[in-house]
């Protein structure tokens, strides 16, 4: 066992966690009608597009996900939401130094971290941290955090059914796959593509569901797959069958449908003889001198 299969298998757990500290640190959060930026590196970049999607859809306000590298300064905000695993990210640390002045929360799992020094509040996640390079539970928790905040509680029973499945494709007979996300699925269908990139080094990429059909399709054929993480736009099922490549699409929350996604980019890392907890060129935290 892996650090990282013992962090996935935490993570409905990990989500409760996280749901049941939401309103404790509700003044920390988002108020509705504030107009509001979510930035992260990476994975929480991906899980700041999720969220920014959700909170606008339950009626909250204006959301913008941003790479904190790709701010654009010029911009007001009335709140910043920085997400950072660890809270020392070079990108992360440079913007809540260049937006003093603007209100700032941090959610990390690291208490004693830079980035929770410089904001205006933190949200310490410090149950969810982890010790493999790849997130899992730290930005699932995250997200867990936030959706609680806006009123949908985490899918545990769901990521429970996620760590209990089957595996819907075999590592050994999958070369690509693609992962399609409709609206704050989005998010997590890069995150999915990520992690299989990261983990197995396996040749993923991820694609909104209406877009996929505009060149990316092209791709498909038998050995490779289309996962979907989410609803299907209509017809695009049959458009996917007639390439051959195989379709993975269950009814589960997509959060949740992420957990098996990350379970299957270990099971492809093991399969090629790597790794998972040491990814190739990776590190826990971009530091940039």
């Amino acid at each position: 066992m892996t650090y990282v299969d013992d962090e996935i298998a935490s993570q409905p757990t990990c989500w409760q966690r996280a749901a049941d500290l939401a309103h404790r640190v509700e003044l920390s959060l988002p108020r509705r009608a504030q107009r509001v930026a979510v930035v992260g590196c990476g994975t929480s970049w991906f899980i700041a597009q999720a969220y920014a999607v959700l909170r606008e859809q339950a009626g909250h306000g204006e959301t913008d996900a941003f790479a904190a590298s790709e701010f654009p300064d010029g911009r007001r905000y009335e709140r910043l939401v920085a997400i950072t695993r660890s809270g020392t990210t070079t990108e992360i640390l440079q913007l809540l130094r260049r937006v003093r002045g603007m209100a700032t929360t941090v959610v990390t799992a690291v208490a004693s971290a830079p980035a929770a020094e410089l904001a205006s509040d933190a949200i310490v996640l410090g149950f969810a941290d982890e010790q493999s390079v790849v997130q899992t539970r730290s930005a699932t928790s995250a997200l867990s955090l936030l959706r609680a905040h806006l009123g949908t509680p985490p899918p545990v029973a769901d990521g429970s059914d996620a760590l209990a499945a089957d595996l819907p494709l075999d590592p050994a007979a999958v070369d690509q796959v693609t992962f399609l996300g409709t609206g704050w699925a989005f998010g997590l269908a890069q995150e999915a593509a990520l992690k299989c990139r990261e983990a197995a080094q396996l040749w993923a990429e991820s694609y909104t569901g209406m877009e996929y059909r505009h060149g990316p399709i092209a791709i498909a054929q038998p050995g490779r797959a289309v996962w979907a993480l989410g609803p299907l736009p209509d017809g695009l099922a049959e458009e996917v069958g007639r390439t051959g490549a195989t379709l993975v699409h269950s009814g589960r929350d997509p959060q949740a449908e992420l957990v098996l996604a990350q379970r299957f980019a270990v099971a492809t890392a093991r399969h090629r003889g790597l790794d998972p907890d040491h990814p190739r060129s990776l590190t826990r935290a971009v530091v940039l001198t």
